[in-house]
């Protein structure tokens, strides 16, 4: 193995990487031949013209008799005219032929039948009148259908009255998608300290189906780079475009820069995107192998970003541009202007207006790909965009169900998942007093929020009263829910309260909520009363958005306890301190009450259904849940 490692990394700009790899490649599509019953969204890769005419002869359109028009000219009311049967008409049904010199056709409904051999008719008739004329749909020789178009439903039936049994369309690209990683496993059952879930090559084969090609998923790859060189070869005979995921970085277990220098030409290593910088492009035999991160969020955009252009290249027709909306951004985004970015939002319609809300920006948060409803995209030199201003998003869910969908941005509960399996729900957890500001700018349909006073120990109302004095506010009562502290099982620390972890003999490892979190101003509130400064809480200023973030923290041993409920705690199986009981309710403005999202809402949380869900989680009460509380 020669020594490849690259410890700089390109920062190219990614259109420009983009356009020159496919300059390079030169790649255009193969013809194959398909079965017209598989035409269905393939892509012509030729014209295709008419082998026959449609209707092949001349046919009848109506049931009813065919005859000379030119017997029919007197026919009226006063002098009906009688037609024998063999001899003036024929009986003839829709679509048969119209043969033996005649050339109309009267319905059957305007014929009068005398007797077995003898018809009457009332009303002249004119040539052709209900035929089809032989080419009438489709004349042979004439185009159906150009080349690069996709096939509809219509252009089948267009193609097989055309006289086709079969297709010329472009062949679906082969893309081979390689994992690679000691630390990946590909089943559940062999999951353990040390291994991760191999994922993402199921990510990509889905991605491929979604474009319209054929994936071949390969085994992991162990760091080893003779197996990676062997497996690449492979790849690269059997298929049209390699993927290789993870190990283009820089680390000494990073071979895949090595291997595509080993066995080809790299073109690019290092793309101006976060998440997705250490992307490598490269060409091995005339054929584009990628090596794309191995974080889920890097490896999603990376793959739509360069190997979604080589299958629509391949494919015969251009990149379909995801429809944009422009929203109102919620949040201040800040950015390196290094790099362009790409965030996830959720996006809300509400008074008229798109709203986006980014979500988790990390490269390894697979659910803000799940949760989101868009993209935005910071461009490079750019340092951000401010809270308010109108930015582009790139949707990734149809504009029908956003419009459709309750917006619920604020604190985080469990109880949220449940609500979006009954209806359309779009959350983004910034905390209550995040919520209460974007209720405050109309950003938000409900914010849920959980906000102690320290001066009157009420929950919610004196925050409404402060906040959104000059508007018609509504509390919907939700649940009433226990907060403490989140520990491993069995509490082996021996924690007792909040002067357990500020005291820094013990030296206990917190997980603190991010700012303005109800959760977080809990925790403030309990160190004020008891003449506590936070600074002397180890990771007080590590910020985790959920509770089930805090949980999973302390169950992974890199914290020791963190404030959250108790239904995070029993969802990981750890043990719980109680704090304080406290009210989870939802803010709305009065005028959102008569929506028919907002009545649904009310509807599922006073459900029999909804009631029982959140019992069997545990750390809950339900006294007056889904009344109206006028403010």
């Amino acid at each position: 193995m020669k020594n490849y490692r690259s410890v700089y990394i390109e920062n190219n700009d990614p259109n420009k990487a983009l356009e020159d790899f496919l300059c390079r490649l030169h790649i255009s599509g193969k013809a194959e031949d398909v079965d017209i019953t598989a035409a269905l969204g393939r892509v012509t890769y030729e014209p295709h013209f008419a082998k026959v005419c449609d209707p092949f002869y001349n046919a009848a359109a109506m049931d009813g008799i065919m005859t000379n028009s030119a017997k029919t000219f007197d026919a009226s009311e006063l002098t009906p005219v009688a037609l024998k049967l063999h001899r003036d008409f024929e009986y003839v049904n829709t679509g048969g032929e119209i043969a033996g010199g005649y050339d109309t056709v009267i319905m059957i409904e305007d014929v009068i039948i005398v007797d077995d051999d003898t018809v009457q008719i009332i009303q002249s008739a004119y040539p052709w009148q209900h035929v089809r004329l032989v080419g009438e749909s489709i004349v042979a020789g004439e185009m159906i259908l150009p080349s690069r178009r996709r096939i509809r439903p219509v252009d089948v039936g267009a193609l097989v009255a055309g006289g086709y049994d079969k297709a010329r369309v472009f062949r679906k690209p082969r893309v081979a998608i390689i994992p690679t990683g000691a630390e990946l496993v590909d089943s559940v059952r062999r999951l353990e300290a040390g291994r991760l879930m191999e994922s993402n090559s199921h990510v990509f084969a889905a991605l491929t189906d979604e474009y319209g090609g054929v994936a071949q998923r390969y085994p992991i790859v162990r760091d080893n780079f003779d197996e990676l060189l062997r497996t690449i070869k492979s790849a690269v005979s059997e298929n049209d475009i390699v993927v290789i995921n993870a190990g283009t970085s820089a680390g000494t277990k990073d071979h895949t820069l090595a291997a595509l220098s080993e066995l080809g030409v790299v073109h690019t290593h290092g793309i101006a995107v976060k998440p997705g910088k250490p992307t490598i492009l490269a060409e091995i035999g005339g054929k584009p192998v990628l090596g794309v991160p191995g974080y889920p969020v890097s490896a999603y955009l990376m793959f739509e970003k360069f190997v979604s252009p080589l299958m629509t290249s391949m494919l015969g027709f251009m990149p379909v541009q995801a429809p944009t909306v422009s929203a109102t951004l919620s949040r201040r985004l800040v950015s390196s202007a290094k790099n362009e970015e790409v965030v996830r939002v959720a996006v809300g319609y509400v008074h008229g207006k798109y709203v986006a809300t980014p979500l988790e920006r990390g490269a390894s948060a697979v659910m803000s790909l799940v949760r989101a409803d868009g993209k935005v995209t910071i461009p490079r030199l750019v340092e951000g965009f401010d809270s308010g201003e109108v930015v582009q998003v790139d949707l990734m869910a149809p504009l029908s169900r956003i419009e459709n969908t309750l917006a619920v941005v604020g604190s985080h509960d469990l109880i949220i998942d449940i609500l979006a399996d009954s209806m359309n729900i779009s959350s983004a957890h910034v905390g209550s007093m995040g919520g209460i500001t974007a209720m405050k700018r109309g950003e938000c349909h409900i914010a849920p929020v959980h906000l102690l006073d320290e001066d009157t120990g009420v929950y919610n109302i004196p925050f409404v009263h402060k906040y959104l004095s000059d508007r018609k506010m509504a509390l919907i009562k939700g649940v009433g829910r226990v907060q403490g502290f989140i520990v491993r099982p069995d509490n082996p620390l021996g924690i007792a309260g909040v002067a357990d972890i500020a005291d820094p003999a013990r030296g206990i490892r917190f997980a603190n909520r991010q700012r303005g979190a109800g959760t977080r101003l809990l925790l403030d509130y309990c160190l004020s009363r008891q003449g506590i400064e936070p600074s002397g809480i180890m990771g007080y200023e590590k910020e985790f958005n959920t509770h089930l973030s805090v949980a999973v923290a302390v169950k992974s041993g890199h914290v020791d306890a963190g404030l959250g409920i108790l239904s995070a705690a029993k969802a990981m199986g750890l043990g719980f301190v109680p704090v304080a009981d406290e009210s989870y309710d939802f803010l709305v403005p009065q005028e959102f009450l008569d929506e028919p999202r907002v009545r649904q809402f009310v509807q599922i949380l006073k459900s029999g259904g909804f009631r029982e869900q959140v019992l069997n989680m545990g750390g809950y009460t339900l006294e007056g849940i889904g009344e109206i509380v006028y403010l």
